[in-house]
């Protein structure tokens, strides 16, 4: 069972813990304010591999890059003022940008699944420490097994992969708790890729450039979290719900009861007070949590599209889907 070591409490012991596994190509699981990530060196071919094989992820499904800093951005990745200004105003934080790879760059074509382009982050906290002091990016997705529901808890990842990797690094609940979002800049207008952490709203105060919204699931892969399936449960998935199902989980948000609630096997608020940021936040570990009930089906309220609501309804949605 993988050991699990605070950021809080012991940062100097993660870190060294930490750097021997990576410059073994190994995978260990680091916090990020999105989600918990399973992270190995993407330079090395082997570390990579071993990414995709514990999490039984495709390889045909690009890994997202984390950075130290803007300047090991640079020396991987090449910027257009546009991709440059969202780096200097949205990080470290939920944000991808999905680049032009430099002909240099050291990061392995398994992480970018053999395209010329690079998906990279810089995350806040810790992480940002460990990879400066390994002095190589990080791949890293999510830290569960592919096209389950993402950890935003040391236990999350302890529970799914704990007999699978040596270390979980654990920074406490992750405070966005769903995945970032991912842009990619296109003759001067902003395509988003996934919705996630950061708001298009907020995007396009920044920037002053209308987001153009992600094509319907199942599209072109050309960034991580767009498969037409993910985040799924082992429960089904019913989505704006008005009633409960006698036996069905309910999650429900701002305090909306739907009719038939009280033969609910569970119910569960995303939010009383109806905040979008706490919703998110709450997501998964109430998707776990419903899951675990035993209950055969998940009902999910509706969910406002404004602000981080874009996010929740597109991991329902995805998680909703067929299985594949």
């Amino acid at each position: 069972m993988a050991d699990i070591i605070s950021t809080l409490t012991r940062p100097d012991e993660a870190i060294a813990a930490a750097l021997p596994l990576l410059q073994a190509g190994q995978c260990l699981a680091i916090p990020t304010e999105t989600v918990y990530g399973l992270a190995a060196d993407a330079t090395n071919p082997e570390a990579i591999a071993r990414i995709y094989e514990t999490k039984g992820r495709p390889r045909f499904n690009p890994l997202i890059c984390h950075m130290a800093d803007l300047a090991m951005a640079e020396r991987h990745a090449v910027f257009d003022p546009l991709s440059r200004k969202l780096a200097e105003r949205f990080w470290p934080g939920p944000l991808t940008l999905i680049l032009p790879l430099r002909p240099e760059s050291s990061i392995h074509s398994l992480a970018t699944a053999g395209l010329d382009s690079v998906g990279i982050r810089i995350p806040k906290g810790l992480t940002g420490r460990l990879i400066a002091a390994f002095g190589r990016p990080l791949a890293a997705p999510s830290a569960n097994r592919s096209g389950r529901i993402s950890p935003t808890s040391a236990a999350h990842v302890a529970a799914d992969l704990g007999e699978r990797i040596a270390l979980v690094l654990d920074g406490g609940a992750a405070p966005v708790g769903v995945e970032s979002t991912i842009l990619k800049v296109e003759d001067g207008a902003i395509r988003m890729l996934r919705p996630g952490g950061l708001a298009a709203e907020d995007i396009e105060a920044a920037t002053g450039c209308t987001v153009i919204r992600p094509q319907k699931a199942g599209a072109i892969i050309e960034a991580p979290g767009m498969l037409a399936s993910h985040y799924a449960p082992d429960a089904a998935v019913r989505l704006n719900a008005t009633h409960v199902e006698p036996g069905e989980a309910l999650v429900t948000f701002a305090g909306f009861a739907p009719a038939g609630i009280e033969k609910a096997a569970l119910v569960l608020d995303l939010s009383p007070a109806g905040n979008l940021a706490e919703a998110a936040a709450n997501l998964f570990s109430f998707m776990k949590l419903a899951d675990a009930s035993g209950a055969p089906r998940i009902a999910f309220a509706a969910i406002p599209m404004s602000g981080l609501g874009e996010a929740i309804n597109d991991r329902l949605q995805r998680a909703a889907a067929p299985k594949t």
